[in-house]
């Protein structure tokens, strides 16, 4: 085992959970603010409408980008417990064909969000002052596509043999330069929001090309060699078994959440502005509060392929309640901070108005989303995805549309679409514990009692 790598199978294990996931909330909130970057750079210098028309565009990015970071999160659980269970052969060949795998996933990421993102726009009844932008916005954005899923492969890699803080270093990087980019494309090129766009693209591919140059220069098992660069079929059929679930499983989010833009769409400008701006509280607390899921498959991955069972029930509790109480204070917070958080997207009243009913419903409910998602983490880090999968798809997925057309279709109020939300964690939480408890069970029984 390298300097750089850790051992999760031993130690303090609440201690080890907290160190492993600092850096991977720092991480995942840069990328955060930097990702609300585009929308606060547009929205306070190019105006209302290049809000508007970025804002339109979260859901579908959040469609396309979902599947690539689930597909890492696959790579992630795989490397981990191959690492866990000292196999360092099995983590060469899952290392090298996860990179195949992942950039051909982000190839065709970009050639699905290319072609289609057109005609789903005008299928969620995008404005027509928003469209035109929206269009541009997205055909420039999805040319990242390869770097996203390259950057979030070595992301996988890292955090499953409990390195987080390299990650964190290129990214820091990468998103401060997409800061500067943005003001320049924006202010100085009078880009608007192909400015935006452009910049995340060039950044996207600067954290790859930093994150796959320390893989290459790696001592470890986990360490790239271009000759061994080539896809070993049984793993690749394990990495496709965990990682394809698990980027549906974001992906069916993002897919649900295209009838409620949709529902949003149905209202004025104003409305849709605000909810765009309020928007950018959720990938701020869901990523944060992420790091602790991304904790909770790693531990697990490790200690299971080590045979320390206690340790792996244990690495579920922690985890899901430093989720809770992380998503807790950022909610709250939101709720009290909302005008000011809003302030950074819009300088209209009416607009920060409309993004206020959002913020103050959904930084209530944002807690919730912990039993559901650090659940789902806990069954991919046994290496169970499918059951999960459909889970997702009934409760966050099907219920959200049903509740689309049954409550929301009878109120039309913005407060009756927004808990939908909360409703759909809750019920979706309820099946995924219950299923998890069984799975524990069932891929324990090999191992006898630590």
């Amino acid at each position: 085992m390298s300097s750089e790598a850790k051992n999760l199978t031993e130690g303090p294990l609440a201690r080890q959970i907290f160190i492993f996931s600092v850096p991977l909330v720092l991480s995942n909130l840069l990328q955060a603010l930097f990702n609300m970057s585009d929308i606060a750079v547009v929205g306070r210098f190019a105006g209302s409408q290049a809000l508007g028309a970025v804002g339109s565009t979260t859901i579908f990015v959040t469609l396309i980008t979902g599947f690539l970071i689930g597909l890492g999160g696959g790579v992630n659980v795989l490397v981990a417990r191959f690492y866990g269970a000292g196999q360092p052969k099995e983590v060469e060949k899952s290392v090298h064909s996860s990179l195949v795998v992942c950039l051909a996933a982000g190839v065709l990421m970009l050639l699905i969000g290319l072609i289609f993102s057109p005609a789903l726009l005008r299928l969620l009844g995008t404005k027509p002052d928003l469209i035109d932008g929206a269009i541009l916005y997205l055909r420039i954005y999805f040319l990242g596509m390869p770097a996203l899923a390259l950057y979030n492969f070595g992301n996988g890699v890292f955090s499953a043999v409990g390195n987080t803080r390299k990650p964190l270093v290129y990214l820091s990087i990468a998103g401060a330069l997409n800061i500067v980019l943005n003001l320049f494309f924006v202010i100085v090129c009078n880009l608007s929001v192909a400015g935006v766009a452009l910049a995340s693209i060039l950044t996207q591919y600067l954290s790859a090309g930093l994150i796959l140059r320390a893989l290459a220069r790696a001592q470890d098992c986990y360490g790239l060699r271009r000759e061994k660069l080539r896809p070993d079929p049984a793993m690749t059929r394990s990495i496709l078994g965990l990682g394809v679930p698990a980027g549906c499983q974001n992906a069916i989010f993002a897919l649900a959440n295209l009838f409620i833009q949709a529902s949003i769409n149905t209202f004025d400008t104003v409305v849709v502005s605000g909810n765009a701006a309020a928007a950018n509280a959720d990938p701020l607390v869901y990523d944060v509060m992420a790091a602790f899921y991304t904790a909770c498959s790693s531990f697990m991955s490790q200690n299971y392929g080590a045979g320390k069972r206690k340790r792996v029930k244990r690495s579920y509790f922690i985890s899901l309640g430093y989720s809770f109480g992380i998503g807790a204070v950022l909610g709250i917070s939101l709720v009290i901070f909302g005008r000011t958080f809003l302030a950074l997207f819009t300088t209209e009243q009416a607009v920060v108005d409309a993004g206020m009913q959002r913020l103050v419903i959904m930084g209530l409910c944002y807690p919730v989303s912990a039993f559901m998602d650090c659940t789902i983490a806990a069954s991919r880090g046994l290496g169970r995805t499918i059951v999960p999968t459909f889970i997702v798809i009934m409760g966050s997925c099907v219920f959200r549309v049903l509740w689309v057309y049954t409550v929301f279709a009878w109120f039309r109020t913005l407060p009756s679409l927004y808990l939908l939300f909360i409703c759909s964690w809750t019920l979706t939480a309820i099946a995924e514990i219950i299923y998890f408890a069984r799975a524990y069970k069932e891929q324990m029984k090999i191992y006898d009692p630590a």
